[in-house]
């Protein structure tokens, strides 16, 4: 990625520190969904390397994903899948539980969301310890979803979220990267 747009996302990237914890920076990409030109050049570098395969559906985690998500399933003319907090969806579901930092969530998504070996990408703004993305990989690979690959606008490599996709057989893409998080 060139220098100019790593700048220009960098810049529309909000820094929180003390947040959610004392101790954190929270990288907040409202900024960036705000701010036009930021905002189409970060969807446009998430599905460049997509653009020409026969991608079927764009899998988003609840929210930021979700948002990001209809954004790449437009320009890809693909469906979009969304992931969501147990008890969200009205029909029948699959269900996975993933550990947190402070405790235990889960996510589910529509059993007939995919149709198996539809080819899928998923996508959420922030990989960090991967406990998130790595339940969402499951879900769908339960389905039978081909996961192309999964993409993030920030990725924080010092907590290894990326390695655990990785490990699982899956391609990350990431926009950027906040060394020392």
């Amino acid at each position: 990625m060139d220098s100019t747009l790593l700048a220009q996302l960098r810049n529309a990237i909000r820094d929180i520190p003390d947040y959610p914890h004392e101790g954190i920076i929270f990288r907040d990409i409202t900024t960036l969904l705000g701010e036009p030109r930021a905002f189409r050049r970060a969807v446009d570098e998430l599905v460049h390397p997509y653009a020409g395969e026969h991608i079927q559906k764009i899998a988003g985690i609840e929210a930021r994903g979700f948002i990001l998500g209809g954004a790449m399933a437009h320009q890809l003319s693909c469906g979009f899948i969304p992931i969501r907090k147990k008890g969200k969806l009205p029909r029948d579901t699959v269900r996975i539980a993933y550990s947190l930092e402070y405790g235990i969530d889960e996510m589910e998504l529509h059993k007939d969301a995919i149709k198996h070996g539809e080819s899928v990408i998923l996508v959420d703004d922030l990989i960090a310890t991967g406990g998130t993305a790595e339940a969402a990989v499951k879900l769908l690979l339960q389905l039978g979803a081909n996961i192309v690959g999964a993409c993030f606008v920030i990725d924080l490599p010092d907590l290894g979220g990326r390695k655990k996709i990785e490990a699982l057989g899956v391609p990350v893409r990431t926009l950027i990267e906040y060394e020392g998080e």
